[in-house]
């Protein structure tokens, strides 16, 4: 038997399938999920008006089926390595709804079609083709992803991923933690002096349950003296309950093929955000591998694409993904039963109808500090996991994604402008467009450059990679491979995956300026490389994706 901690004799080693931490794991990862559940909910019923027979009828029991079969396929896969390494402390891969996609599926596809069509059950289809087409990238897509994995790197990867997880994940939480200080503050506090503090509370409590409980006293404490934090109700938990009931996924195969008369709108975005996907499972991938846990590229994305096409068919259009945040549930004690325990949650909370009750009970603002919480954590490990001197690269990987976050912010301003304009009769609908353009020409007057914005943060995901690997092996005077990166930046300029809202072949490219100034870099670091500018170079283990052993 070995002595290490955490270890033991392979060939003896059992497996343990729940332990203490799992608690606390489950309680962080699964109100995690539960707040991703909410916000989709809120998404289909609110902005794209769907009947609640159909979003809690056919829609949430099979997002419960993919995710429950996500789970538990993680849960195996965190079994078999920790039997294969006789670790005790191996931690399963979180996953579930891919969030970005989430609003992407909901904006960009399924409420144009629903608003031109009129009919929710339109909307709904184009985006199960979406999520099928996506589903055969991703599967497609695991076979190369461990070659990419291999050449880029960490800094690049880690970079990329926290620059998601700094503006994506961590920024609504924290702005709507703000907006309901009472509440958010004081358990962001009390996860706080939890997992970062080492505080254990009274009967080791999980500090994510000591959190949602406090904020529903203080929540529906407030109601008391009619101040009503946090927006719950007596009458609306009463009107939830309506949708009680136990309701099992229906095969929706009809409805994915009816919805490929869109397949022309589809296609625009399916292929930059499978790329997406791939690129940030190969993230998620490799930062599990950062915190000790070494899992195949090829099964895990293989995985994401098998579930999410099964929840498409049987009438899902959410497409699942390997979450951001395994370092943070494994160190909270995360082990295996975690994730399996969280997929039964998500059965029992989307078969059953326990969802709208949820959203009457629990203010969204007591979960918002986890998720915070996990975009700190993924944001330090990009710095803390690779060697000091590539904290530039790394703050370079952030840029693509807080243009893109300012561009989202600035369009979802702009819309919201519009519809108000029009619904108080304060402009014609007909002139909504040019309005919306001649405001956003203004903007670089108030020195807020939209274009830049646009151009710098279209596929954010791959642009940081880019930037990021580029700015590495500058810093290692690799001057080589730096080159390689910058064409390869050039070519994914000129069709649209980076730097571009779509995907465009022949002619000048979609971007050309930009293509053009890739290839230039390009060429310039290859001409240095050549004309021995650089010092012997000396790889250095700890900057690539697969550090030797």
């Amino acid at each position: 038997m070995s002595t290490l901690t955490g270890t033991a004799g392979k060939s003896e080693f059992k497996p343990v399938l729940w332990t203490s931490g799992d608690w606390n794991a489950f309680f962080g990862f699964g109100t995690n999920i539960l707040v991703n559940m909410l916000v989709l909910t809120g998404l289909l019923r609110f902005v794209l008006k769907m009947p609640d027979s159909l979003v809690f009828g056919r829609i949430l029991p099979a997002l419960g089926l993919m995710m429950c079969l996500s789970t538990f396929y993680y849960a195996y896969l965190a079994y078999r390595l920790a039997q294969k390494t006789g670790r005790s402390d191996v931690c399963a891969l979180p996953s579930g709804v891919s969030v970005p996609h989430m609003f992407i599926v909901t904006f960009v596809i399924m409420l144009p079609v629903t608003l031109k069509t009129g009919d929710p059950l339109k909307g709904w289809s184009a985006g199960l083709v979406w999520v099928f087409f996506q589903s055969f990238i991703l599967m497609i897509g695991g076979f190369i992803a461990p070659f990419i994995r291999k050449i880029t790197p960490r800094a690049a990867l880690l970079g990329t991923l926290a620059g998601v997880s700094l503006t994506f994940i961590a920024m609504r939480p924290a702005l709507e933690m703000y907006m309901t200080p009472q509440i958010g503050l004081v358990c962001f506090a009390i996860i706080l002096v939890s997992w970062f503090g080492g505080v254990k509370y009274p009967k080791s409590i999980p500090a994510g349950l000591v959190a949602i409980v406090v904020g529903m006293i203080i929540a529906w404490g407030s109601n008391l003296f009619g101040l009503g934090l946090g927006g719950l109700s007596v009458k609306g938990v009463g009107d939830a309950f309506a949708n009680f009931g136990f309701l099992v996924p229906i095969p929706a195969a009809n409805y994915v093929f009816s919805g490929f008369e869109f397949l022309g709108v589809i296609l625009v975005t399916a292929v930059p955000f499978g790329i997406y996907d791939l690129v940030e499972a190969m993230d998620n991938v490799e930062s599990a591998e950062a915190a000790g846990d070494e899992y195949p590229t090829t099964r895990v994305l293989t995985a994401d694409g098998v579930v999410s096409l099964i929840g498409c068919l049987m009438g899902n259009p959410f497409i699942n993904a390997v979450y951001i945040g395994h370092p943070g549930w494994k160190s909270m004690g995360g082990r295996i039963g975690y994730s399996a325990a969280t997929g039964i949650m998500v059965v029992v909370l989307s078969w059953f109808g326990v969802i709208s009750v949820l959203l009457a009970l629990v203010p969204v603002v007591a979960i918002s500090p986890i998720l915070l919480y996990i975009g700190m954590l993924m944001t330090a490990q990009a710095f803390q996991t690779t060697p000091s001197k590539h904290a530039p690269a790394v703050a370079l990987a952030f840029t693509p994604h807080l243009a893109a976050w300012a561009k989202l912010q600035i369009d979802t301003m702009l819309g919201s402008t519009m519809n108000a304009a029009a619904t108080v009769g304060g402009m014609a609908a007909d002139k909504a467009d040019a309005v919306k353009a001649a405001a956003i020409a203004a903007l670089p007057q108030q020195g807020v450059f939209y274009h830049g914005l646009e151009v710098m943060g279209g596929g954010s995901i791959l642009g940081g990679l880019i930037l990021g690997a580029i700015g590495v092996f500058i810093i290692e005077r690799d001057f080589e491979k730096a080159s390689a990166f910058a064409l390869v930046g050039a070519v994914l300029t000129y069709f649209g995956f980076m730097h571009g809202e779509a995907v465009g072949i022949g002619g000048f490219g979609v971007t050309p300026a930009v293509a053009f100034a890739y290839a230039v870099v390009a060429s310039g670091l290859f001409a240095a490389s050549k004309l021995g500018s650089t010092e012997h170079y000396v790889a250095h283990p700890e900057m690539h994706a697969a550090p030797a052993e």
